[in-house]
């Protein structure tokens, strides 16, 4: 929410050089002499294990909307997702999932001109805590879908879609088609960020909210669902998450699809605001920076359910996503961001659970109440 962002070392992973709240991708800096190119080829990237009682599977689905033209692309043909769908498993060995391909990971160095900083392999190597094809356990679980910011791709929310997932939830992160500097398709097709040449940040929450709706179409569906494990979906208890554009859309989403029961947007200004009738008294949270954004001022009186504004000392707008946890591996986490990613994943991980707690399985979360001295960079907004 920032016009520029307040790190560049953040940016190494290609991630957090974009206009911060519109998320337009921003060249970096060419690495420079003192960049450790050497030695972070030879670090193995990880995610923090989740926290919660079940192993969690991945799957990936491809989607494709036949009623629906891409709008980046028309002559594309119809529009196309990427979807990882998160579930608790039953624990078992064998290899985990891949954090993001070669070639996904290439394209953000690229793009930043940090490809004598980090390499596309270290970047594509950072180790998950899920396995492809895990068993699911029995029973049904809450469904969240989790939209990433601009310019990049699924991949940024994974410790937070591991998390939920060991917590008893299903998760279906997205990738949106064109609207990344890379993300593989079949194919072999590596699709690019068209979108960024629109620069159109209230039809790319609107474009999105189509997608998520044609998401739970094909989840939800009675007769043939998408996903082979589609049973374990609860269709009653459906929330929606996002950082930058991807927090924006899930307000954009729970306007048209009464589905959506519960919405948290991570630091994502609102282009698409919120209708002046509300979202039908539903509960949303606002999790942030807690610098200024009008258009979170603008739309807080119009959230007409439950409601939290809550801000993090010392954060930046990738605070919500992986990029603090791999950066400070690297030891390249900004000095003006004194977060480190073990406290950014802890208080991201805490309060979007807690939130989809409360709103989806009814289970009373008191962190959701006020400052705790558990998380003393928390604060919450006065105004309810």
């Amino acid at each position: 929410m920032h016009p520029l962002p307040r790190g560049t070392a953040a940016a190494l992973l290609g991630l957090s050089l974009a206009l911060l709240g519109t998320g337009v991708a921003q060249a970096a800096p060419p690495a420079t002499a003192a960049s450790p190119a050497a030695e972070t080829a030879r670090v193995r990237l990880e995610l923090p294990p989740p926290t919660g009682a079940y192993a969690v599977g991945r799957d990936t689905l491809h989607l494709v909307d036949t009623d629906r033209p891409d709008p980046w692309v028309p002559e594309a043909g119809a529009r196309e997702l990427m979807v990882s769908l998160y579930y608790p498993a039953r624990p078992g060995g064998g290899r985990t999932a891949p954090y993001m391909t070669e070639g996904e990971a290439r394209a953000f160095i690229e793009d930043r001109k940090l490809t004598d900083a980090v390499s596309a392999g270290t970047l594509s190597g950072t180790h998950t805590n899920s396995r492809p094809g895990a068993t699911p356990v029995r029973g049904t679980f809450p469904l969240v879908v989790l939209s990433p910011g601009f310019t990049v791709n699924r991949s940024t929310l994974t410790v937070l879609a591991e998390e939920l997932a060991s917590q008893g939830y299903v998760v279906a992160a997205v990738d949106h088609a064109y609207e990344s500097v890379g993300t593989a398709f079949p194919g072999g097709r590596l699709l690019t960020c068209v979108a960024c040449e629109k620069r159109d940040m209230n039809a790319v929450a609107k474009v999105r909210a189509q997608d998520v709706s044609f998401l739970l179409d094909r989840l939800l569906s009675d007769r043939h669902p998408a996903w082979r494990h589609a049973r374990l979906i609860d269709h009653a208890r459906i929330g929606m998450a996002g950082h930058s554009i991807g927090g924006a859309s899930a307000a954009s989403t729970m306007a048209g699809d009464q589905r959506v029961r519960a919405g948290a947007n991570l630091d994502g200004s609102l282009f698409d605001p919120v209708p002046t009738d509300g979202l039908g008294g539903r509960p949303f949270m606002l999790l942030g920076t807690g610098d200024d954004d009008t258009t979170w001022a603008r739309d807080w009186p119009l959230l007409d359910g439950w409601k939290r504004w809550i801000n993090v000392t010392g954060s930046g707008h990738f605070t919500f996503t992986d990029t603090p946890v791999l950066a400070d591996q690297l030891g390249l986490l900004p000095p003006d961001e004194p977060l480190s990613g073990k406290r950014s994943q802890e208080i991201t991980r805490a309060y979007v659970t807690a939130f989809f707690d409360l709103h989806l399985k009814g289970v009373e979360r008191p962190l959701l109440d006020g400052p705790s001295a558990e998380h003393p960079e928390v604060v919450f907004h006065e105004e309810r």
